[in-house]
């Protein structure tokens, strides 16, 4: 298992410093993309089991991307159905093909071993996911997201947040995959959520771009390691970064709540936003010392 995991390790090495050597010119970047789109056609059809896994999965994201534009159809008119379509065909679209790109990751933490199946944590994963790209569809469409609807979404996320983690320990199916996902599905819906509160004249674009910096700041220190270096980056989760997470859940929570909780919305508003916004810039400086260091192949 791990001899397998070190070749698959050089194998991404390679072509990111093959990328690189060629000065990232179009031609590099197709031939990175089609060397990597064949290594997982491989990785699929080696494990026709992860395979058909992958393909149910996707259903399963399909039947509740045509229920949610089935529902915006009926409540919104064909009108928000048809701009609401193309952005959020696309993130479900690019959202299974990630899916399908990183079927090698799905790798047990410790072992090494790649499971057959994508799982019911890694599932839940991409549902969060889900509600994100409807989110993310709304937006590129131009239509206009009440608060209600954010929170019911971002709710369902924040629930799934929860059960993956506990799921993939107790079933011992946590992988490199579902770490990987889980820090995407968390970033486009904090986006998406973020955006909406900007546009609904909520949260003040500086502290929306305060709100996302404790994704952009990791993710922009992984991919200058990754394309200039060639040395992907293992940016595993800390105390703080799990603190301003949660410290930003319940800001948005608290300002999104509906009416009745408005009064208690006030009083703990300005302590909260404080709070919160102390933890976002201490975490990601916390995540890249602890790990940085740590780097390791993906």
């Amino acid at each position: 298992m791990q001899d397998t995991t070190k070749r698959e390790n050089q194998f991404v090495v390679d072509l990111l410093i093959a990328l690189r050597n060629e000065k990232f010119s179009p031609l590099a970047w197709v031939r990175f993309l089609g060397r990597s789109w064949e290594k997982s056609r491989s990785t699929a059809n080696a494990n026709p089991t992860l395979k058909r896994s992958w393909a149910r999965t996707t259903f399963l994201i399909g039947v509740l991307a045509l229920a949610a534009l089935a529902i915006s159809f009926i409540f919104e008119g064909p009108d928000a159905a048809l701009h609401l379509l193309p952005g959020f065909l696309f993130c479900v679209a690019w959202q299974q093909s990630d899916l399908f790109w990183h079927l090698g990751l799905n790798r047990q933490t410790g072992t090494g071993k790649l499971l057959p199946k994508v799982g019911v944590a890694n599932t839940l994963t991409w549902l969060r996911g889900l509600g994100a790209s409807f989110l993310l569809g709304r937006l590129v469409g131009g239509i206009s997201s009440l608060s209600w609807l954010a929170l019911l979404v971002f709710l369902g996320g924040a629930v799934t947040d929860i059960l993956d983690g506990q799921i993939a320990r107790r079933t011992q199916t946590q992988t490199k995959l579902g770490h990987i996902a889980d820090g995407e599905a968390d970033f486009y819906l904090y986006l998406a959520i973020t955006f909406i509160l900007i546009q609904n004249s909520v949260l003040p674009l500086w502290l929306g771009v305060v709100m996302l910096l404790r994704f952009l700041v990791p993710l922009l220190a992984t991919l200058v390691s990754y394309f200039l270096f060639a040395h992907p980056l293992h940016f595993g989760s800390t105390a703080w970064g799990k603190c301003a997470g949660l410290a930003q859940c319940l800001y948005f929570i608290v300002i999104l709540a509906p009416g009745p909780f408005a009064l208690l919305a006030h009083v703990i508003n300005l302590p909260l936003l404080i709070a919160t916004l102390l933890l976002l810039t201490v975490a990601p400086l916390a995540q890249i010392i602890e790990n940085v260091p740590k780097g390791e192949y993906t």
